[in-house]
């Protein structure tokens, strides 16, 4: 795009840019005109330039608030079990969603970087007996915590996954929502996406094949993290 030709940096300041003293300037109505004009010429184009970046930025923050954008980083590609003796939840939302690699991920195979998900939304919830492992070729690392007295605790917990397997129970259960139209946790999906949701939730005996975990709070007592021969 061509270029407007540049103003004199004489007199010139970010407050004022463009413009003369009248000790330093010619007093002749051309170039003043014509600097003026210059001056406000690239204020619009600024101005202009600035709007649709702070919009976008304001959109996210919005999106970013009410959850609707889901898994906010891009994932390694690798797959991690997740076991509980029994999860509790107030707020379940559940929509199908992409997670997307890091570009040239050496995990993408022939996916093109991106695994169809089944994301699992909780506003708050328990978990009874938490063993989390990832295969990392030979060796596992393995989390667990919640074992003793005190149960492991989320607020806002979101699981991408592509397996879910359990003992489950719901109170007050929608089936067929549009996903952008969820409001019993934080996280909303894209329009036209199959939904569900409930007001509260039970699994007995959970265990999860993720890509993604996010949660406002995770609070994990008893945590222990191991490398181990064998996983969840």
């Amino acid at each position: 795009m061509a270029s407007s030709p540049d103003v004199p940096s004489t007199g010139n300041t970010p407050e004022n840019p463009g413009s003369s003293t009248p000790s330093q300037a010619p007093h002749t109505a051309g170039p003043t005109v014509g600097g003026d004009r210059r001056g406000r010429v690239r204020a619009r184009r600024a101005a202009v330039m600035a709007v649709p970046a702070t919009l976008v930025a304001a959109g996210l923050a919005v999106l970013t608030a009410q959850g609707a954008l889901g898994v906010q980083f891009a994932i390694s590609g690798m797959p991690f079990t997740v076991t509980a003796t029994e999860l509790n939840g107030t707020g379940f939302e559940q929509f199908g969603s992409l997670d997307n690699m890091a570009e040239g991920s050496p995990n993408a195979g022939d996916t093109g970087g991106q695994v169809l998900v089944v994301t699992s939304a909780i506003k708050n919830a328990t978990l009874t007996k938490l063993c989390q492992s990832v295969d990392l070729g030979g060796t596992n690392l393995l989390i667990t915590a919640g074992s003793g007295a005190q149960k492991v605790s989320a607020s806002d917990l979101t699981t991408d996954s592509t397996e879910l397997s359990g003992d489950a129970a719901f109170n007050n259960i929608e089936i067929g929502n549009d996903a952008s139209t969820l409001d019993k946790a934080r996280a909303k999906g894209p329009i036209g996406v199959f939904s569900q949701q409930a007001d509260t939730v039970r699994i007995a005996n959970l265990r999860q094949t993720n890509y993604a975990t996010t949660a406002g709070v995770f609070k994990l007592p008893g945590l222990k993290l191991r490398f181990s021969d064998s996983g969840c």
